[in-house]
C-alpha cells in the first residue's frame, strides 16, 4: 500500500467532476518538480486517506491537499498547490490576504455548482500510461 508518497503533496479530487479532472491535468502539466501525487476521492486509496485523516467528505468533496499529516481544504488547498507550481500562477497567492472564511464562500459556491457548470463523468478518470506514476494506488 502506497500511503507515504516520498514527501510529496497528495491531492484528493472528485474523479467524476470535469472541473476537478481538468484541474488535475492543469497541475500535472505544470508540475515540473514532480511535487504532486493524486488520488480520486472515489478510489480505494482515496477512501483510505479520507479515513486515515478523518476528513469529512460531506463538507470537503472537491479538492483536498495532504502534506504529511497536514490537510488543507477549499481555497487554502488551491493556493497551497499554486505555491508549489512555481509558475506565473503564483500571482494568485495575493488572495492569501483575504481571510479564509471569505475565500471559502466563493470556493463553496463554485464547488456546489461544479457538476452543473462543468459536467460530470459516469465513471472516474483513468490516467493513461504517460501520467500513471503520478497517481497513488494500493
Amino acid at each position: 500500500m502506497i500511503l507515504k508518497p516520498n514527501n510529496r503533496l497528495v491531492i484528493l479530487f472528485d474523479g467524476v467532476c470535469n472541473m476537478c479532472v481538468r484541474s488535475v491535468q492543469f497541475i500535472i502539466n505544470r508540475d515540473k518538480q514532480d511535487v504532486f501525487r493524486f488520488a480520486s476521492i472515489q478510489s480505494e486509496i482515496g477512501q483510505d486517506l479520507i479515513k486515515r485523516h478523518s476528513i469529512d467528505i460531506e463538507k470537503n468533496d472537491s479538492m483536498i491537499v495532504i502534506k504529511d499529516e497536514y490537510v488543507r481544504y477549499r481555497s487554502s488547498a488551491i493556493l497551497y498547490v499554486l505555491f508549489y507550481l512555481k509558475t506565473m500562477w503564483k500571482l494568485f497567492l495575493i488572495f492569501y490576504i483575504i481571510p479564509t472564511p471569505i475565500r471559502d464562500i466563493f470556493y463553496k459556491i463554485i464547488a456546489k455548482k461544479r457538476y452543473f457548470l462543468f459536467g460530470k463523468k459516469n465513471k472516474c478518470m483513468i490516467p493513461d500510461s504517460s501520467i500513471s506514476e503520478k497517481f497513488l494506488s494500493l
